[in-house]
């Protein structure tokens, strides 16, 4: 991103600079934002790769036929948003077989990922008040686990501690119960298919916005500049001297 290696670069040269806050008027940021050539082929890879890996299939093929960028298996992506939508509706059995369908060996070299399936799957059972099947559930399939991993052992038994409350709401392991748990083992299985198929587990768009404003934040200290505030709309502001 050109923003970003801007303030990079003005950030060395501030450094090497003595005296007060320096101010860099739009003009000026401007004209070094038309210096930085970024190629047109590298943000739309860029861009690509946000869609693929977060599994936005329509976009990445309408943006594939507008940009030329390469060719995309839209297949497999699907088959990844099939499992990740299954986790996501507390439908884990079904994620499971749908994972082992696509690869096998994604569940059977990833005994944490595994867990966590199954951790989820009890969850489940508690939520929807099956309480002699979800005991069972975890003595059976779970508690095996436990006894050769401690943190697998304590993450059961934080999970069985649901059983405990009649009003989950003042348990102090309700977060479990939450959607974003759901979410948050949507999102570890996603991320392991992503590997298996030899692509990030990550996009790298949100990484760099991260730079982006961790850059900002520290030139603020050194200058007064154009920056941006609200990323949605990637404007600039003028800087307040």
């Amino acid at each position: 991103m050109s923003l970003l290696w801007i303030i990079v670069h003005q950030l060395a040269e501030i450094e090497a600079m003595a005296g007060s806050k320096k101010v860099i008027t739009r003009e000026e940021w401007e004209k070094k934002l038309k210096d930085v050539k970024i190629r047109k082929e590298d943000m739309n890879k860029l861009v690509m790769n946000f869609l693929v890996t977060e599994g936005y299939v329509d976009a990445a093929e309408k943006f594939r036929k507008e940009s030329g960028t390469e060719h995309i298996d839209l297949a497999t992506i699907t088959d990844r948003m099939a499992v990740k939508k299954a986790v996501q509706c507390g439908n884990v059995e079904d994620a499971i077989e749908k994972v082992n369908d696509l690869n096998p060996e994604i569940l059977d070299t990833n005994p944490q990922l595994f867990f966590h399936l199954q951790q989820q799957r009890l969850i489940e059972l508690i939520r929807n008040g099956k309480v002699e099947e979800a005991l069972e559930f975890a003595q059976e399939e779970l508690a095996p686990r436990g006894e050769e991993n401690q943190s697998f052992l304590e993450e059961l038994e934080r999970t069985v501690a649901l059983l405990a409350f009649e009003d989950v709401n003042n348990c102090p392991v309700g977060e479990l119960l939450d959607i974003s748990q759901r979410l948050k083992t949507a999102s570890e299985v996603n991320a392991a298919i992503l590997t298996s198929q030899s692509h990030e587990k990550d996009p790298k768009l949100p990484s760099l916005l991260k730079m982006l404003l961790w850059a900002q934040n520290q030139l603020d200290e050194k200058a007064a500049y154009p920056r941006i505030s609200n990323l949605s709309i990637a404007m600039l502001e003028d800087p307040s001297v």
